[in-house]
């Protein structure tokens, strides 16, 4: 391939802001077999997006999308839109012979994730990736590497859980309230990552979701004022026209079984006051087990039961020595930790070397991979709306 991918990213506001840093430094760490051109930023507001061009690099910037998506120039299409814009965005890039990078989840519901999935398989020749970020943090990549070793064993219990505080009663009725924008609620935007990471580390897939229960808490939230900026839900301030229906969930949690015979649960919510952004999991197998919380990101617990008993115990690993960490040795010296943005440098970093013919660190997402995610959200969905069990091979 050439030394330079053109990149377009549709989308400037809390993703687009990560995606752009991503482009902007990796090349400036890690040695690529080709460096990302930040060549095209799209989106809607003119005097937004050329002030957000100018800050962050972009070469051009332009309103409308579908020119920028089949510009000759563009190599790779980012789509760091809300839910619902994905597939429409990806499968109109992917048809003008463009690589394709999606934020997650894949899709706002499962048919469009479906066609998003069938549209890579058309188009075999292009490569896609879904921005499941959490797999390039260095603990959640050792763990993964861990259970490939074995040294979990035959894995008994896996518990995942996401729990942020943001979504206050006086959050205005933002996007990602909206189920025609987000698809869901806390399920999407924080469940989407339990489950990758589940699947991601036990190489094992869900067969049921045995049960399940959604609630939206707060039933209505003001209308927000124009010009919210940044974050989750930064500088989103309320107006004086009222107020609107939330029609997402404010929490999710449910029950499943994986296909080797571990058993799960997995919480998500928006509402759980006094955690940041607590994304975490917890695998328990018959030789050992690993447990990793996002709020301490540059640390990873591990239990080896196959040591004397009267030494076996928790031990912490400070993930942050390079190059027996993944990823640490592009970084800082030992010890130095690393924050949320390298997560998304390190998947750019994967997936300009997977663009070049070179094998990722850690196997990357594609939207194959994602649309298996989906199916599971979708089986949680329908078991909390039954209450009853489903199984996967209901979910087409």
């Amino acid at each position: 391939m050439s030394k330079s991918v053109n990149v377009c990213l549709i989308g400037q506001k809390f993703m687009g802001r990560t995606h752009s840093n991503a482009y902007l430094k990796v090349a400036k760490f890690f040695d690529l077999p080709a460096e990302p051109q930040m060549y095209c930023i799209s989106g809607r507001n003119r005097a937004e997006l050329e002030a957000f061009a100018r800050r962050w690099g972009w070469q051009h910037a332009q309103t409308d999308w579908q020119k920028a998506v089949t510009d000759p120039q563009v190599d790779l299409v980012d789509v760091g839109t809300p839910n619902h814009l994905h597939c429409e965005m990806s499968i109109a890039a992917l048809e003008a012979g463009k690589h394709v990078a999606c934020e997650k989840p894949l899709a706002g519901t499962l048919a469009e994730a479906r066609q998003m999935r069938d549209a890579a398989k058309k188009h075999r020749k292009q490569q896609t990736f879904v921005w499941y970020n959490y797999r390039r943090t260095p603990a959640v990549a050792l763990a993964y590497q861990l259970a490939r070793e074995g040294r979990l064993g035959r894995i008994y219990h896996v518990r995942a859980f996401y729990l942020q505080e943001w979504a206050k009663p006086d959050v205005p009725l933002l996007w990602r309230f909206d189920k025609q924008a987000a698809g869901s609620g806390a399920h999407g935007d924080l469940g989407a990552h339990i489950i990758d990471m589940a699947r991601f580390i036990t190489a094992d897939e869900i067969t049921e979701v045995t049960g399940a229960i959604q609630e939206t808490f707060i039933k209505e939230r003001s209308i927000p004022s124009q010009g919210a900026k940044g974050g989750i839900a930064g500088g989103a301030k309320s107006s004086a026209q009222g107020k609107g229906k939330v029609t997402i969930d404010d929490a999710t949690l449910f029950l499943a079984k994986f296909k080797q015979g571990a058993v799960a649960t997995f919480e998500a919510t928006r509402m759980a006051t006094g955690n940041q952004n607590k994304n975490g999991i917890e695998i328990n197998g018959d030789k050992g087990s690993i447990y990793f919380n996002f709020e301490s990101m540059n640390e990873l617990m591990y239990y080896d039961a196959t040591l004397p008993r009267k030494v076996q115990g928790w031990q912490r690993i400070l993930v942050t020595n390079g190059p027996n960490h993944p990823y640490v040795s592009a970084w800082w010296p030992d010890g130095h930790g690393l924050g949320y943005e390298h997560t998304f440098i390190n998947q750019t970093a994967d997936m300009i070397n997977a663009l070049g013919g070179r094998r990722p660190l850690v196997p990357l997402v594609d939207f194959e991979d994602a649309y298996q995610t989906q199916r599971v959200m979708e089986a949680a969905v329908i078991s909390a709306r039954q209450r009853s069990a489903v199984k996967l091979s209901e979910i087409k």
